[in-house]
């Protein structure tokens, strides 16, 4: 092997392949391998890639060409690519790559020692499982890419919903629940021994958590145990759940324990027809009750949603629809994604597909629309005291920090301006909001 042994990761796309990168940077320090957040002089670097839509293809792609530059140059030694884009391409890509050491899919990220080892000693190497079945558990070391205060949990792999327009059933494969044990227990550590502020539950759909390996949805139980093993003020959030999955026992569970009062509801369109073609197992009608529930039952709960605008047969009266929807419901967040074509899935062969730029204005129009409801919503806070978990400080700027309320989830949320001359990262303070943007607010600490 290369007496260099130094490695660093490029992790790409959602949470769900962030874990997948932690996994394997722990694998891979726990066999001592020097592990580097510098890429020039690194002897492998491995990039976690994501291919969900065209956006990510084409990131993941210039990433992977920026390293073999880098190679040619003699910057760095060998680049393995994994994830999602191996998965799906993985024949087109290791004939085009040449330059690229080793491919390796979602499923054999328990292998990267091997694989790293056999890169330093001049080996080429494609290890892609047809069907994926790892999944990780408690026992797997991981090295956290994310701040020390916060982190995800990953309780489920793969999926079955099949929706018309994703490709992640096919990448992932099936889906397989953790054990609620495994769970709790690396719940546990880190809320009591790494003593995170917040944990945050992710997978394809969480809520349909436990159908597989139990027979019933399990999600209510799981985050009822991690609820118990709460010992001081700490953060438990719930991430990717499914509108046709959410059982009135989960809403009981949110608003009865100390979960965050924060619900992230991808409802995707609103119109039947739209849902249909989506394969989304849920009507308008289901959908409009959900929400009226939750914010019935939870006090001062937050809903986040997604939106898919531009998908085949979406007409004039069904976008419409969609706008409708979104000015009566005024979620409090909502992102929004123009429909992609992607090979493999059913929409592929879908007649009625728009035009890109009809799709990029019904993008504009949704947004711009949320963006008032958005600044509606932050300007009733004014004068409110609220509670900010710390994020960081702001460069550039005296007693400036960044942080968020239980109604900002990492990452794709908007957050808190806070004003403070003590806090650092991982501390609660209490806000005093003194002036409302559109999608941030700005508090000072109350003390």
């Amino acid at each position: 092997m290369a007496k260099n042994r130094s490695v660093n990761i490029i992790s790409l796309g959602c949470p769900r392949n962030l874990v997948d990168s932690e996994v394997m940077l722990g694998l891979l320090k726990k066999a001592r391998f020097h592990i580097t957040d510098d890429i020039e002089g690194t002897d492998t670097v491995i990039v976690n890639t994501c291919s969900f839509i065209n956006d990510a293809k084409k990131e993941s792609i210039d990433v992977i060409l920026g390293l073999i530059d880098l190679k040619k140059k003699g910057s760095i030694s060998h680049i393995v690519v994994s994830g999602c884009l191996t998965q799906r391409y993985k024949d087109v890509l290791k004939g085009e790559l040449a330059e690229v050491d080793a491919f390796i899919g979602v499923g054999d990220i328990a292998d990267i020692v091997k694989v790293a080892k056999s890169v330093s000693n001049g080996k080429r190497i494609v290890k892609i499982r047809e069907k994926p079945e790892f999944l990780y558990s408690h026992k797997n070391p991981r090295l956290f890419i994310t701040p020390l205060y916060y982190a995800y949990i990953k309780i489920q792999e793969g999926c079955v919903n099949k929706c018309s327009y994703c490709v992640i059933p096919e990448l992932r494969g099936d889906y397989r629940s953790r054990a609620v044990r495994s769970i709790i227990k690396e719940a546990d550590m880190l809320l009591n021994k790494n003593r995170v502020s917040e944990i945050n539950l992710i997978g394809q759909d969480t809520t349909l958590y436990g159908m597989d390996l139990y027979k019933k949805m399990m999600l209510p139980k799981v985050l009822k145990q991690i609820s118990k093993l709460l010992k001081r003020e700490a953060w438990i959030r719930l991430l990717y759940t499914h509108p046709a999955h959410f059982t009135d026992e989960l809403v009981d569970v949110i608003k009865d324990y100390p979960i965050c009062k924060y619900v992230d509801l991808p409802v995707q369109h609103i119109n039947d027809k739209i849902l249909k073609a989506m394969n989304r197992k849920v009507v308008k009608k289901e959908i409009l009750s959900l929400i009226e529930k939750l914010r019935n039952d939870i006090p001062n709960v937050v809903i986040r949603t997604s939106i898919i605008v531009g998908f085949p047969g979406e007409g004039e009266d069904e976008f419409k629809e969609l706008l409708d929807f979104i000015e009566k419901t005024r979620f409090d967040r909502l992102g929004a994604f123009i429909y992609s074509r992607e090979e493999g899935t059913d929409a592929y062969n879908f007649k009625d597909h728009l035009p890109e730029k009809v799709k990029n204005e019904r993008f504009d129009q949704v947004m711009k629309i949320q963006q008032a409801i958005s600044e509606e919503n932050n300007k009733k806070l004014l004068k409110k005291i609220v509670r900010v978990l710390v994020d960081k400080k702001v460069e550039k700027e005296d007693n400036l920090f960044l942080g968020r309320t239980q109604g900002d989830a990492p990452e794709v949320d908007g957050g808190v301006y806070l004003k403070t001359k003590n806090a650092k990262a991982g501390d609660f303070v209490d806000a005093r909001i003194i002036d409302a943007l559109e999608y941030d607010l700005v508090g000072e600490e109350v003390l």
